[in-house]
């Protein structure tokens, strides 16, 4: 299983890729974390990203392409993945649907968390005044103007994937404003086989019975008689036949009788 997890920062897109790699025995990818292992390694392309990274510059699509290409091809990530931070843009989107039809390979799901930034920015406000009054130390991006800038480049660099993966038919959304547990719940839904064929399967006509009513015979002809009846009709119009001529023999006999005994009676 391979999935993009869309959304804005904030949105719940690391708890539910975490979920996700739990229920499916799938990989978490981060650009981030994939960045740091390969310069970690010394591979040829975690030597070139370094060396753009102590420059101060932003690594560019292809060097982060080629990371993961490298990722993706070892063992752990061969049941699936999914990917956190990447693709962030419609070109580096284009860029990965090359590197996994070059391999085989496609994605199985896109999914965004559909979320109000207005909502997402009082939160942050929130959390960082009750942080604040326990005396706990803040994070750089625990700061709505923080926030409020990475939602601005969200919707500059990244909104656009939702038109891209919608135009191939693969975008499915989600509300990222409800709990955490019914939004894992209606991503397993759009997972699940039956979520997958929901809208394509057609329900099957009901087979017709056979009907038990005798068709009538249509108007001046005969109906047709089955081998057996018209057997039965032979028999009986035989037997018929044979009683009317006993009754004809009989009849004849009698008149015989009857004249031959007003003969003798005239003789006398």
């Amino acid at each position: 299983m391979r999935l993009i997890l869309l959304g804005p920062p904030g949105a719940g897109k690391g708890t539910q890729a975490l979920r996700l790699v739990a229920k499916h025995a799938i990989v978490q990818l981060s650009t981030g974390d994939m960045l740091r292992a390969a310069v970690a390694a010394g591979t040829e392309v975690g030597l070139r990203a370094k060396s753009i990274m102590d420059a101060g510059q932003l690594v560019p699509d292809d060097v982060v392409v080629a990371i993961i290409a490298d990722r993706i091809g070892q063992a752990d990530a061969r049941r699936g993945f999914v990917l956190d931070g990447f693709p962030r843009t419609v070109p580096q989107a284009e860029a990965l649907d090359r590197l996994l039809a070059a391999r085989g390979l496609k994605l199985d799901g896109v999914i965004e968390l559909k979320v109000d930034e207005g909502i997402l920015i009082n939160r942050i406000a929130t959390r960082v005044e009750e942080m604040t009054a326990r005396g706990e130390k803040l994070r750089a991006d625990d700061n709505p103007d923080v926030l409020k800038g990475r939602l601005a480049a969200y919707r500059a660099l990244t909104a656009p994937l939702a038109d891209h993966y919608a135009r191939k038919g693969m975008l499915k959304t989600v509300d990222g404003m409800a709990p955490m547990d019914d939004v894992t719940a209606a991503i397993d839904r759009i997972l699940s086989p039956a979520g997958a064929a929901k809208g394509s399967a057609k329900a099957k006509p009901a087979a017709k019975k056979p009907s038990r009513s005798k068709a009538k015979p249509a108007k001046g002809r005969k109906a047709k008689v089955p081998a057996k009846g018209r057997a039965k009709k032979r028999a009986k119009a035989s037997a018929g036949s044979k009683g009317h001529k006993s009754a004809q023999a009989k009849n004849k006999a009698g008149q015989r009788k009857s004249g031959t005994k007003r003969r003798l009676t005239k003789a006398r």
